[in-house]
């Protein structure tokens, strides 16, 4: 193409990239939700373990502890007021459900339910409101005026005279509670401890930074909080931290990666011009990609860009098989239609390839390969149709580099004996048969690893704040909402005895919360009427100092609260103490669940018994059991959908080259090669998860240009060197990018980049032993 034909091509085509990028800046909305990756539940477990991963009280839940810091000793006052102080500034913060100190909140209820307390609370299940009672308690309250909580008291005593806020209050903490110093929770540490639980899903890594960032502010606006330093811990600050963590280590290993990719680039083919036009097939492709999440999907998840862009690693092949196979004074144009059968079937393969993941179901998957598709198509086509026209007339040709020369005369003289096939799939049965371990990692838990003194720390104040277990919940179902409640109340006196026999610290179940409305009725006929409860204050009051008016409102929360209606989940939903509730109550298929919480589980077996013993309407559920079934029913999905691909993929490679001959010696090493870096894996005592299966499939997808290309004899010596050179570059690429993920300390980069460099390794190796131009030359 002439000079001035090129250069209007270049600016439209750089203009549509900029047109396509102002519109997926507009139109891309970025979901970080794991669950987008997770396989849809088949079971009841499956579909509980995914809401609880989520939405479950113990996922949303942050663990707080204050200290000093060691160049300033701080008195436990000063520590409980900055306790106090960020519990206060958190208190109407949307962000957070609940907010626990260990101090008395007399914000638990609103006060326009404060007149419910005699209906929630278990008061008058054993003691009515008589004039005994009533002075039994205005004697306490007489001798709690002289106490250091008297100032409390005083604003609580005219309402409540009998505390039933402060019972609701205790019998809403933790079973197993910190020490109290200073009117808030202490650690043997001697840390201030608090319980925060999160409005935003455990799941959700961009929220949960949200609401620690929001901690973290109120934190520094305290007075003398410069001077003690506040510390997290709980599954969302595992989930921000882990984030932070890989995104640290990708970008490092990115920019050096990229400078190296660069460096190479230029050594390979020494124009700059060259390389800076190369690269706009591969942008083209990212954006188009983007662009098809964004008309397809209403949100694109943020790991699907993240692997995306790793995947579209395959479409830097093509403009480099252009620029490694132009003969000198060829014009580009040309090179590329010889090129293009060849590069047309390594783009159809790759595409069918990446459609295992569209198959598989999963959501994050189906982005992953509407992504990579779509890229790989349009970095293929734009390298056909648009690249070969901008690119220089005049070249130097790769071919008359002696050093290639010398490494393809190298390579023709390997020894190639036919029966390389058959001592490779012997070496792979023998490698797998005696690997050590499973085969399979079902533990998710172990692809995101915690540095261990982070570890160590959550289960120290874990178990000092009683917080509930992550594993274990107690699911209890029954018909009925109100059912759930009933069954919670039958239960409790069961779930006292196992606390008392120290098989677990402590079990809450829903009714802890909400009583059933047929109890709280009951409690509601005993309330006494105004006048007959106006005796019997009277008669209490003889002889203690206070004033017979003192006590107007309590009167009036007693009368208000024998007209109430029943307290329902649905009354109860806009109270912090409402959405902890609503957490725990759970409609499924026709059915309710209540999920009780359990925290320091000591005999297993015991509460597995507890739930046998109910005929089925109490089990105890093991959230990590159900992950791993869901993760095992994940991998079979991905492996069918992968099975499904391959024999497309056969029929593919067969139909292009219509030769089966030669399409084994495109399929075998690619094959060989695919389980030779699972063996090996595997023989090293590495447990197979889906991250390794996907960076087989990349791998797949590189290995199958080698092959493809290798398997090419075109009797031209130039051209081999040609090949060869090609061919090196997009190894060496490929290595110096994966091999860097390979040191990587994150189990996902870590297994991806070593997964990737095996495989390309061995499909290099492979494709060159077995290519079938070098068993005609020993002939």
């Amino acid at each position: 193409m002439r000079r001035g034909g090129s250069a209007t091509l270049l600016i439209v085509w750089l203009l549509a990239l900029a047109v396509l990028g102002w519109m997926v800046s507009q139109r891309l909305k970025v979901s970080t939700d794991l669950r987008s990756f997770m396989p849809a539940p088949t079971t009841p477990d499956q579909r509980l373990l995914m809401e609880q991963v989520g939405d479950g009280p113990g996922s949303r839940l942050l663990l707080l502890a204050i200290s000093f810091r060691p160049d300033a000793k701080l008195a436990d006052a000063q520590l409980a007021a900055l306790s106090q102080g960020l519990a206060n500034a958190l208190h109407d913060d949307k962000r957070y459900s609940q907010i626990l100190n260990g101090s008395f909140d007399l914000g638990a209820l609103p006060s326009s339910l404060l007149p419910y307390r005699y209906l929630l609370s278990s008061t008058l299940d054993t003691q009515p409101l008589d004039e005994a009672y009533l002075a039994d308690q205005l004697q306490q309250r007489l001798d709690d005026l002289s106490s250091p909580a008297a100032s409390l008291l005083k604003g609580l005593l005219p309402r409540d005279p009998t505390l039933e806020v402060l019972k609701l209050a205790e019998r809403w903490t933790p079973a197993k509670s910190p020490e109290v110093r200073e009117g808030v929770w202490f650690s043997p540490q001697n840390e201030a401890l608090l319980l925060v639980q999160t409005t935003a899903a455990g799941f959700d890594p961009d929220a949960q930074q949200q609401a620690i960032d929001g901690i973290q502010r109120a934190f520094r606006a305290l007075p003398r909080s410069t001077a003690a330093k506040l510390e997290f811990s709980g599954p969302g600050y595992f989930s921000v931290v882990v984030g932070a963590q890989t995104r640290q280590q990708a970008d490092w290993i990115g920019r050096i990666s990229t400078v190296g990719f660069i460096a190479l680039l230029l050594l390979a083919y020494r124009s700059l011009s060259s390389l800076m036009l190369s690269a706009l097939p591969i942008a083209s492709a990212a954006l188009a990609g983007i662009a098809a999440l964004t008309l397809a999907f209403s949100e694109v998840h943020g790991i699907t860009l993240a692997f995306g862009f790793t995947l579209l690693g395959v479409a830097q092949e093509y403009p480099i098989r252009v620029l490694s196979h132009r003969r000198a004074g060829e014009d580009a144009v040309q090179s590329v239609r010889a090129l293009w059968p060849l590069l047309l079937t390594a783009i159809a393969s790759a595409c069918i390839a990446y459609l295992a993941f569209y198959a598989s179901g999963v959501n994050g998957l189906k982005q992953l390969a509407v992504f990579t598709i779509v890229g790989l198509l349009v970095a293929g086509f734009s390298t056909r149709y648009l690249l070969s026209r901008l690119l220089p007339v005049r070249v130097r040709d790769v071919a008359e580099m002696r050093w290639l020369a010398k490494a393809r005369d190298a390579v023709d003289r390997l020894p190639r004996p036919r029966w390389i096939p058959v001592l490779v799939a012997l070496a792979i049965v023998l490698m797998l048969a005696f690997a050590p371990g499973p085969f399979w990692q079902n533990n998710l838990a172990a692809l995101t690893p915690l540095p261990q003194d982070m570890l160590q720390r959550d289960a120290r104040l874990r178990e000092a704040l009683g917080a509930p277990d992550v594993r274990y919940l107690l699911v209890l179902q029954a018909s009925t909402e109100q059912g759930v409640l009933a069954l919670s109340e039958k239960l409790q006196p069961q779930v006292d005895a196992l606390v008392a026999k120290h098989a677990v610290d402590a079990l809450e179940l829903p009714s802890i919360y909400l009583p059933t409305v047929a109890l709280q009725r009951e409690r509601q006929q005993k309330l006494p009427d105004r006048a007959t409860l106006q005796h019997a204050l009277n008669e209490a009051l003889q002889g203690l100092p206070f004033r017979p008016d003192l006590f107007q409102p309590f009167l009036d929360d007693v009368e208000a609260a024998r007209q109430l209606p029943s307290l329902t989940p649905e009354r109860y939903a806009q109270t912090p103490l409402g959405q902890r509730l609503a957490a725990m109550l759970v409609q499924r298929d026709g059915h309710w669940l209540g999920l009780g919480t359990v925290s320091g589980v000591h005999d297993v077996a015991a509460l597995q018994a507890f739930g046998e013993n109910t005929g089925g309407a109490v089990r105890l559920l093991d959230l990590k059991a159900a992950s791993e079934s869901l993760v095992a029913a994940y991998r079979t999905r991905i492996l069918q959908a992968l099975l499904i691909a391959t024999i497309l993929l056969v029929l593919t490679i067969t139909l292009s080259l219509r030769s089966l001959r030669r399409a084994w010696h495109v399929l075998a090493p690619m094959t060989l090669a695919t389980f030779l870096v699972l063996a090996v894996e595997r023989v090293a005592g590495i447990e197979i998860s889906l991250f390794h299966l996907v960076a087989l499939i990349l791998a797949g997808g590189l290995g199958l240009h080698y092959a493809l290309f290798f398997e090419r004899d075109t009797g031209d010596p130039a051209e081999q060197r040609r090949t060869l050179h090609a061919t090196l570059v997009c190894v060496l690429s490929a290595l110096l990018v994966f091999g860097m993920l390979a040191w990587a300390s994150i189990p996902v980069l870590r297994a991806i980049g070593l997964t990737v460099s095996l495989g390309v390794a061995f499909h290099f190796c492979l494709s060159i032993l077995m290519a079938p131009h070098a068993h005609a030359s020993e002939d």
